[in-house]
């Protein structure tokens, strides 16, 4: 590079930045934070969304909401008690605290001991909070935010330990965690109990608990146009911007995750389109106010997804697009009926060979899950998207931002320094009054006290085990204020020539087996 060029980049930089975001016009810290979990969502999953939603009509691959976004990345690995590969619940304990620990904890640390959460901390500063997700509330990335539990699995003692939250806005599902007596609690609280979805328009203000499915809310696939989690995102900000100090929400797109467990890309992809959705609304909120911050990042990878496999160089994105339904509802109708062959090839949307058909007619005695593996391997094979696991890898994930001190985010860091960088920017809570001194008295000399023997010193004060490195200064940093966009995100690229409203019982107790 010549230095004549060098010095021509490095002069501009800072109108670059200037005309992104005006540093003068930006507060140094939000008003209000949203922090949106893709649960699941490695770095393949954004990819292969890009190519999902591409328009086979350009010539361009178009950007999308995580390409515009895109600020840096963050390790996940959790506690070393734990090795290198985390679960939901360690990962959103770092996410929620700031502190690294075991798999399975929900905001405790590896003694087992309660952290101090970003939620705490905020309604301490008199902020609002709430989660919009699409598992059930009391699932291990929304616990992390609400609650305190050695494990994840306590879904009854986790949903008990929400109501002392007292966190404004609750949407989800989870219906089948709060009986009628601990719902009794909430309503006595002044919260509005929803189970309905579109009785949540009608709530203009105040406290609510929405449990919009048993347990989590339906496959995106089979329920096209619902716009759940979207919809949650939009009522659940409109609710918590009514607080004058402002507030903290968490989003989390849940079933992304668990439809990496069960390696289906079709119904993955459907968790993606409507996770970006919600992400839009938050998107849209930040720019016509100008005081929110968006972080948005995952927890970890999960499935090991690779966007081409086989030794094959191409991914039939185009296959995945025609896809109606996802291969659980396909194998639950295809149980139910005996004329069930013609209904599934419309909805995997291509036409079944003889050796698929015969796969598949094998499989159907077996049941509805090994028949919806049975589909989802025919779709793999057909679109040349490859898994390595059913569980997590160790993948560094994500992390995307917009808003006041947005910067602070760009490059690598810890998923622990997301909370920290969140927490300082939260207000400080106002401290009781120092008591005035008294005036000073001279008093007559005291009677001597014995020395201290001078070979046994006064043992020092032991720092707290697990001590979180400050995070950085943001006392003043509109200055350093940087879009993510004006780092680099994704530009468009040459493309290469070439029961639908539920999940079916079976399946959902299938999930709710794995430790997502």
């Amino acid at each position: 590079m010549s230095s004549k060029f060098l010095a021509v980049l490095l002069f501009s930089l800072p109108f670059a930045v200037t005309a992104t975001t005006d540093p003068l016009k930006t507060p140094a810290k939000p008003k209000n934070m949203v922090i949106m979990v893709g649960d699941g969502m490695g770095p393949a999953y954004t990819s292969a969304y890009r190519y999902f939603k591409d328009n086979p009509d350009t010539e361009e691959i178009e950007q999308t909401v995580f390409d515009r976004l895109l600020a840096g990345m963050a390790s996940t690995y959790p506690a070393s008690v734990s090795g290198y590969v985390t679960d939901s619940a360690a990962a959103a304990t770092a996410l929620a605290t700031g502190h690294k620990s075991y798999n399975g904890a929900i905001s405790v640390d590896v003694n087992k001991s309660p952290l101090p959460t970003l939620f705490e901390k905020a309604r301490e500063a008199g902020l609002a909070t709430g989660v919009a997700v699409s598992s059930q509330i009391n699932h291990a990335t929304p616990a992390a935010f609400l609650a305190h539990n050695e494990s994840r699995k306590n879904y009854d003692e986790i949903a008990k330990a929400i109501l002392d939250s007292n966190t404004e806005v609750l949407l989800g599902g989870g219906q089948r965690y709060f009986d009628d007596a601990l719902l009794g609690q909430f309503t006595a609280k002044g919260y509005t109990h929803l189970t309905d979805l579109q009785a949540l328009s009608a709530v203009q203000s105040g406290k609510v608990i929405g449990l919009f499915a048993d347990v989590q809310l339906p496959w995106v696939i089979d329920n096209p146009g619902a716009n759940q989690l979207s919809t949650l995102t939009a009522k659940a900000l409109e609710l918590l911007a009514q607080n004058d100090k402002g507030f903290v929400l968490l989003v989390e797109g849940s079933l992304i995750d668990w439809a990496g467990h069960n390696n289906d890309i079709v119904t993955a992809m459907g968790e993606m389109d409507e996770f970006a959705r919600a992400i839009e609304v938050v998107e849209e909120f930040v720019r016509s106010r100008g005081d929110t911050l968006m972080v948005v990042t995952a927890d970890h990878n999960t499935g090991g997804l690779s966007i081409g496999a086989d030794g094959q160089y191409e991914w039939n994105a185009a296959l995945l697009r025609a896809v109606s339904a996802s291969p659980d509802l396909m194998a639950s109708k295809a149980i139910e009926s005996d004329d069930w062959q013609a209904p599934m090839q419309a909805s995997l949307g291509f036409e079944l060979s003889d050796d698929e058909l015969n796969s598949l007619t094998k499989a159907r005695p077996q049941g509805q899950s090994v028949l919806a593996d049975a589909i989802k391997k025919i779709i793999d094979t057909r679109s040349f998207t490859g898994w390595t696991s059913g569980g997590h890898t160790a993948l560094d994930v994500q992390v995307f931002a917009q808003g006041p001190a947005s910067g602070l985010f760009i490059g690598h860091q810890d998923n622990t320094e997301i909370a920290q960088k969140m927490m300082s920017l939260l207000p400080r809570p106002k401290r009781a009054a120092v008591a005035p001194t008294a005036p000073t008295v001279t008093l007559p000399p005291a009677a001597e006290e014995p020395k201290q023997d001078a070979a046994q010193p006064a043992a020092p004060v032991a720092a707290p085990a697990d001590v979180v490195k400050p995070a950085m200064d943001v006392q003043n940093v509109a200055a350093s204020e940087v879009s993510p966009t004006a780092t680099g995100a994704a530009q468009s690229a040459t493309k290469p020539a070439t029961d639908t409203a539920a999940n079916a019982e079976a399946s959902t107790e299938a999930k709710q087996a794995v430790d997502h």
